[in-house]
């Protein structure tokens, strides 16, 4: 029987204030807003979900187990407005029954145009878990899952990792199941585990939708889903935004109800066991090599990159955010350079996104734009306003003239270079 891996993914953005030509102030993240969610979220999410799973953790006696991916900007945002949440973080990190996962400490975009900035935000948050929750990650999973060989390739070479996350999708996949552990192509060590879509969407986006054939899903219908991969397969990874809980499906759903309940049903079966990450990795072998040249994200029906890159608005920002990091890194300017990094957390170009894709309904409830366009002029004149910081600092001429791009002119991701020299 096959074991279940959970990952919740844990993160919100520092949110950007009303920014205008007009202002000149530094001051370029709206704290009272940010507070505000963070304070929501947790009420509705995060404190009611961590209190249910370190229940459920402590009655299984350590047969229950669950992974977390935390954001630097929301560790941020809890010790600033929700330390409670943190205590409660505490409480599940100390049962040894939790993993946390690397990622990049500001949810950024920078493996698309720095593998300085990446590798600098990757230690950066594999430092912050070690200072909150006293581990070490060893599971690495990239902003958004996006995903292709480089990345493993890169990842490997850090020496840090034992294995990395991606997206199961069916196009890389083939005939092949993402309930099996594989090796990244090109890899010697590191290994790869795959997201169950399916699965975890059924419980993401389609747990409240009586629309829905399989409405309503109860902890027993889809502990018997769970079980037909028996023979077929030695892991489930469920991979969520943890939001999912209270926020995105609402509790009168049912679905801390689902949540409470599921440990029981599929532990039933004696041969059934929940996993960690690195549990599973550790547990099961390698089945196959899987050959990604081409990135890979878990968005939209095509799993590319276009709900962050699929118009010239959101191309033309990330350029110009990237081409200032040397002149930043070169001021000595912390609050700068912190600045500089809240700005690449990649809800800021997911607000600029014109597609509709039915899989990022729940996350436009966060959107606090009232347009894509919007949220594009607002980023620029704090990019712009950055920019002049800069040169002040430097006390030099300026040569990074930002160009504003009509959000008419469309472009398609596979027309979108990075800025650094390394190429993806």
């Amino acid at each position: 029987m096959p074991s279940v891996c959970f990952y919740f993914q844990v993160h919100q953005p520092m949110r950007l204030r009303h920014y205008t030509v007009f202002d000149s102030g530094h001051d370029y993240f709206d704290a009272h807003k940010n507070a505000s969610i963070c304070k929501k979220v947790a009420q509705k999410c995060y404190l009611p979900a961590n209190r249910l799973l370190l229940e459920q953790i402590r009655q299984y006696e350590g047969r229950f187990k669950i992974a977390y991916s935390i954001t630097g900007t929301l560790l941020e945002q809890f010790e600033a407005y929700c330390p409670e949440v943190m205590s409660t973080f505490d409480a599940l990190a100390r049962t040894g029954c939790v993993e946390f996962l690397g990622e990049t400490y500001y949810h950024s975009l920078s493996f698309l145009y720095s593998r300085e900035e990446f590798l600098d935000q990757v230690n950066k948050h594999t430092q912050a878990i070690k200072y909150f929750f006293n581990q070490t990650p060893k599971v690495f999973r990239n902003t958004e899952l996006i995903y292709n060989n480089d990345l493993a390739a890169l990842i490997e070479s850090t020496g840090q990792f034992d294995a990395i996350l991606s997206e199961g999708a069916d196009h890389v996949l083939g005939y092949r199941s993402p309930n099996f552990v594989y090796r990244p192509q090109g890899c010697d060590t590191l290994k790869l585990l795959l997201k169950n879509y399916s699965l975890s969407d059924d419980i993401a986006f389609r747990f409240s939708n009586r629309h829905w054939s399989q409405w309503p899903l109860t902890a027993e219908k889809f502990s018997h889903w769970v079980n037909d991969a028996n023979g077929m397969g030695h892991v489930i990874n469920l991979f969520m935004d943890y939001e999912t809980f209270g926020e995105h499906q609402w509790a009168d759903t049912g679905i801390f109800d689902f949540l409470k309940h599921l440990p029981e049903q599929v532990l039933q079966h004696p041969d059934n066991s929940f996993k960690t990450p690195s549990e599973v990795v550790a547990e099961y072998p390698v089945m196959d090599s899987v050959d990604i040249p081409h990135l890979i994200s878990w968005a939209d029906t095509e799993r590319d990159l276009s709900a962050w890159l699929g118009n010239a608005m959101q191309s033309n920002a990330l350029h110009e955010t990237y081409r200032v990091e040397k002149l930043i890194k070169s001021l000595n300017d912390q609050d700068i350079l912190n600045d500089w990094r809240k700005l690449q957390t990649s809800d800021h170009f997911y607000y600029m996104c014109t597609k509709y894709f039915a899989d990022g309904d729940v996350h436009k409830y966060f959107n606090p734009y009232d347009s894509p366009y919007d949220s594009y002029i607002n980023f620029m004149n704090i990019m712009d306003n950055l920019r002049q910081r800069c040169v002040e600092k430097s006390g030099t001429a300026s040569t990074l003239d930002i160009v504003e791009v009509p959000a008419k002119d469309k472009v398609k991701v596979s027309q979108v270079e990075p800025v650094s020299d390394q190429t993806c």
